[in-house]
């Protein structure tokens, strides 16, 4: 038995008692009359102690051999600490080693074992299993178990059944680049894997599995960023014979218990929001409502007042910056460089101070009277002591560059607290978007989401306007999970597709699996997939997702741990009936 107890569940009421530890050396002190060893495992850690005194001589001298991160088992007895720490759940006792073993010595590792780490992030990809050891990676780990448990559990006693579908599935042109994985039992053909489970979720529908879920992985081939990976997980749901109002009541149950459950947080509203509502009050489909900040559009007593800047755009859209008046000229040319960054690409930013005594200054006082600016304020429901920020441009551009800035502004004064929640739903999506490019209209969300019912004559003529029957979760600025009502008729998804630029022959060659099924009684469904790596990184209070997963991938898409992805060499090239066209 390499140990009877962990190290950290030892305390005052086993003084006395003779143990056995195993674990990793966190850190040691040598007196040289006394060896004291910090000795760490999953559950936390016990101070060990050497003693010249009550140790052999042979015993000394070994613990002396001991460096950082050994892992070793001891035998000892546990004794009452005379130095008590009150940080650690041990900190009351210590074990008088008796006799130990190393179990496997250890290099001087790169970085620090330690909460706080000398190791940069790169050093510390490289060696993630030295970074799991310490406490803020490893508690997040075991954070991301505990929401699954209670994901699992929350939607078993709903009904639902977790059902595995399969990672080599068919190429399809539904989103992002598939991932392809060469057939070697079938020459020249390709697997992909899934971007998500849709088909199969629609399938388990039509084979009567009535409620389905599934945690599961996915794979996109696309640009990354700090919220993104290449395998990701979802919690993917589908439910059959059910409308929107159902399968949003079913997953607010679930957003409800996590809070709950994880955070000890009660909700008791979950807005909604039309998706042109969000975009004309934040300028995103995902905004962060746990605070103002509400765009007011200011055309009308902005324009044609000789302001050319203004005159000029499309729209004049501001913000009113609670408290921000007191904002120095230093601090207000930082944020103009800000949204003048090419990642927000906006070409300046105009400002109003209200004062505390009422008056208002301006960068425009040149064309603008105090009465002018007092309508600005009214507009962006301004109070004195705040700061009014305007934008002008495009209408769909300069809504973007204005949400960035107020995300931003929310992080710098203090508005985004991590330990506050606010969910939001979000509806009534368009069902198509025109892409400039391609000069086609593409599916805002997949194309076998459902239109509105009383929006479908418009498909004919004016597919632009559709609504989609969708609907997204959004929680503090963060899209946590999407979905919609499904097409379960092969008439509609036909015309579906045939809006997508798809030919017959091609439908029938990319979804002809689905069509078939939908033909053998398919019944009306509808679900929603959440990104379970965010939605756990949020409830742990933090945005990005790289912390809650074991083993993630650079923003280049690479393991710098293992090396991958890497080169095939020439024999496994020839198996696959692959050849390489790498100049």
């Amino acid at each position: 038995m390499y140990r009877s107890h962990t190290c950290g569940e030892l305390n005052s009421s086993n003084i006395g008692n003779d143990v056995t530890l195993s674990g990793w050396v966190q850190k040691i002190r040598n007196k040289g009359f006394m060896i004291w060893v910090d000795l760490r495992d999953r559950y936390g850690i016990t101070q060990l102690i050497f003693d010249e005194e009550r140790s052999s001589e042979d015993l000394m001298k070994k613990a002396a051999t001991l460096g950082r991160e050994f892992v070793i088992q001891v035998k000892g007895e546990v004794i009452e600490r005379e130095s008590k720490n009150p940080n650690i759940a041990t900190g009351e006792i210590e074990v008088l080693v008796k006799e130990f073993a190393i179990l496997n010595a250890s290099l001087t590792p790169p970085f620090t074992i330690e909460d706080e780490t000398d190791g940069g992030e790169d050093l510390r990809m490289k060696y993630r299993y030295l970074d799991i050891r310490r406490n803020p990676v490893k508690n997040k780990l075991i954070f991301r178990h505990k929401v699954g448990m209670q994901v699992r559990n929350y939607l078993s006693n709903q009904g639902f059944i977790e059902v595995e579908t399969p990672y080599l599935i068919k190429s399809t042109p539904e989103g992002a680049r598939d991932f392809v994985v060469p057939s070697r039992m079938n020459e020249g053909q390709f697997y992909a894997l899934p971007q998500s489970p849709q088909t199969f979720k629609q399938l388990l529908m039509v084979g009567g599995m009535d409620k389905y879920f599934q945690i599961v992985k996915c794979f996109r081939d696309e640009d990354l960023r700090a919220d993104r990976q290449p395998e990701f997980t979802q919690i993917d749901c589908e439910m059959a014979f059910v409308e929107q109002e159902e399968i949003l009541n079913i997953f607010e149950g679930l957003t409800r218990h996590l809070l709950k459950e994880i955070n000890n947080v009660k909700v008791d509203t979950f807005p909604r929001m039309t998706y042109d509502e969000a975009m004309r009050k934040y300028g995103n489909d995902k905004p962060d409502i746990r605070f103002g900040m509400e765009f007011a559009e200011l055309d009308d007593i902005a324009k044609n007042k000789g302001f050319n800047v203004f005159d000029q755009q499309e729209l004049v859209v501001g913000i009113a910056v609670p408290g921000a008046a007191s904002y120095t000229r230093k601090q207000i040319d930082a944020l103009i460089n800000w949204v003048k960054r090419p990642q927000i690409g906006a070409n300046g930013l105009v400002w109003a101070k209200y004062n505390e005594d009422g008056s208002l200054k301006s960068s425009v006082d040149k064309f603008y009277t105090e009465e002018d600016l007092k309508e600005w304020a009214q507009e962006t429901g301004a109070k004195p002591g705040d700061l009014i920020l305007v934008m002008a441009g495009e209408a769909n551009k300069t809504r973007s560059q204005l949400s960035a800035l107020r995300m931003h502004l929310g992080n710098e004064i203090g508005l985004r607290k991590s330990n506050e929640f606010a969910p939001l739903w979000v509806i009534d999506f368009p069902l198509l978007e025109w892409d400039e490019e391609t000069e086609r209209y593409h599916a805002m969300h997949h194309p076998f989401t459902s239109p509105k019912i009383e929006d479908i004559p418009l498909l004919a003529t004016d597919p632009g306007k559709v609504r989609a029957n969708a609907y997204d979760l959004v929680l503090n600025g963060n899209e946590i999970g999407g979905g919609s009502i499904r097409i379960h008729d092969k008439e509609t998804q036909s015309k579906m597709f045939s809006h997508l630029g798809f030919t017959e022959d091609e439908a029938k060659e990319q979804f002809g699996f689905l069509m078939n099924a939908f033909q053998y009684g398919a019944p009306p469904h509808g679900g929603i997939a959440f990104g379970f790596d965010r939605l756990t990184a949020i409830l742990g209070g933090q945005e990005t997702i790289r912390d809650f997963i074991a083993f993630p991938k650079n923003n280049a898409g690479r393991d710098v741990m293992i090396d991958a992805p890497s080169k095939l060499d020439e024999e496994q090239l020839k198996e696959l009936s692959l050849k390489l066209n790498i100049e």
